[in-house]
């Protein structure tokens, strides 16, 4: 799939208007740079009322609002809330804290993730399995009640947006391999650790649009996507190895977007209509089929979608078991 990034669109349009985002409340993970940071000044600069800023490190997310107000003119408007996501307990209580303080939620990007070229462990799993799907989900699922009574009370459609990425549709022969149990083998030892990024955003991917199909908008009243934000200069890519980055940096060069433009497929996703719920979406576009790449048939037909459930199934059951009754 990485051999579409030649023909990736730039300059994308700007879907957060005021006439979109005025007055309304946004939550933004992994905020204090890169996409986030860009997503959030869209969301402050077309008039939002609140938009939190979750991220891990407090200090940065401050300057990050710092940089944010004197960049919009706005102030009191971003509001930086801690969530580390290497942490059950941190999402716990920034799901508590988001439940009780905030009155409404518009929208939440879930942008945050890790890329890592060491095997470093959180919560019993490799960091980018906890961080990458089993916190952004965990994470999403708690919030979702609260999305649900803001849907009733306020006849409006939140949507809760996770950012994947097209890379995990390039290791389809390593997929098969760890497909039966994706989180113990990707905890395991002698797993490579510069696929486990792609692997994780792939497993995310699965699971996310399985669980699309157990709360259809009808009934939640919560739309639930997933979007892919293309190739685009950021610092995601400087903890893995020195070889790999050396190899995406010509891409970059040629055919990267930069942050503020990728940010613009984040805002997209968050804002786009109904018909979006379980879709996997790119370049602001609101299909799945479109011009310049298609989602693999392997993700998408009959046995796709039944490796989607067993992935979700086993992801929920180990969530279920680090918060009882999430799922």
């Amino acid at each position: 799939m990485t051999a579409a990034i030649p023909n990736q669109p730039r300059d994308l349009p700007l879907l957060a208007t005021p006439d979109i985002c005025s007055s309304k409340t946004y939550i933004v993970t992994g905020a204090n740079s890169g996409l986030g940071l860009e997503a959030a000044r869209h969301l402050v600069n077309a008039g939002a009322g609140k938009v939190i800023l979750a991220v891990r490190n407090t200090g940065a997310g401050n300057k990050a609002v710092k940089d944010i107000e004197l960049s919009t003119g706005r102030s009191g408007v971003a509001e930086v809330w801690s969530l580390d996501l290497s942490s059950f307990d941190s999402v716990n209580a920034f799901a508590h804290k988001a439940t009780v303080e905030l009155d409404r939620i518009h929208a939440v990007i879930q942008n945050a993730g890790v890329a890592t070229s060491e095997r470093v462990l959180a919560e019993g799993h490799n960091m980018a399995v906890t961080v990458n799907v089993l916190s952004t989900l965990l994470l999403g699922l708690l919030l979702l009640p609260k999305l649900k009574d803001v849907a009733q009370c306020y006849n409006f459609a939140p949507r809760l947006t996770f950012v994947s990425s097209i890379a995990g549709f390039d290791v389809q022969a390593l997929w098969g391999t760890i497909r039966d149990s994706p989180l113990s083998k990707m905890d395991a030892e002698d797993m490579d650790q510069s696929a486990i990024y792609s692997l994780s955003k792939l497993t995310l991917t699965m699971a996310v649009r399985h669980l699309a199909t157990l709360i259809p908008v009808n009934r939640t009243g919560v739309v639930v996507n997933l979007v892919c934000p293309g190739l685009c200069k950021t610092e995601i890519t400087r903890n893995i190895p020195a070889e790999v980055q050396a190899g995406i940096a010509s891409q970059l060069t040629q055919f990267g977007r930069t942050a503020e433009d990728g940010s613009r497929t984040l805002l997209h996703a968050a804002l786009a209509g109904r018909e979006t719920h379980g879709y996997f979406l790119q370049s602001c576009l609101n299909g799945e089929y479109v011009n310049h790449w298609d989602l693999p048939e392997w993700v998408i037909n009959g046995e796709g979608k039944g490796w989607q459930r067993h992935t979700w199934d086993i992801i929920s059951k180990e969530l279920d078991s680090v918060k009882p009754g999430c799922v």
